[in-house]
């Protein structure tokens, strides 16, 4: 299975590669503009990362467990920007 780190780094790429800011892969991928990313829209992000079809649904539980820090089982841009700087 991929690691923590595999997976950040392929987030990492996707971000740099084709948004000019984290702020604008965070707003493409916030399809119904809350503020805030659910795990479908994670798993759009995932996939578009190219992380392993089988594997989209588990790592976004997980990236949902590691970084919804007020736990209202969403991602929103402070806690999206948390891991952003978790690659850096």
């Amino acid at each position: 299975m991929a690691t923590k780190e595999m997976i950040l780094e392929k987030i990492q790429i996707l971000i740099t590669n084709h948004f000019q800011t984290p702020e604008e892969a965070f707003a493409f991928f916030d399809k119904d503009s809350n503020g805030k990313l659910s795990k479908d829209e994670l798993v759009a992000l995932l996939k578009q990362a190219e992380i392993s079809g089988f594997l989209t649904g588990m790592v976004a539980k997980r990236l949902l467990e590691g970084y919804d820090k007020d736990g209202n089982g969403r991602i929103d841009w402070q806690e999206f920007k948390m891991a952003i700087n978790e690659m850096e």
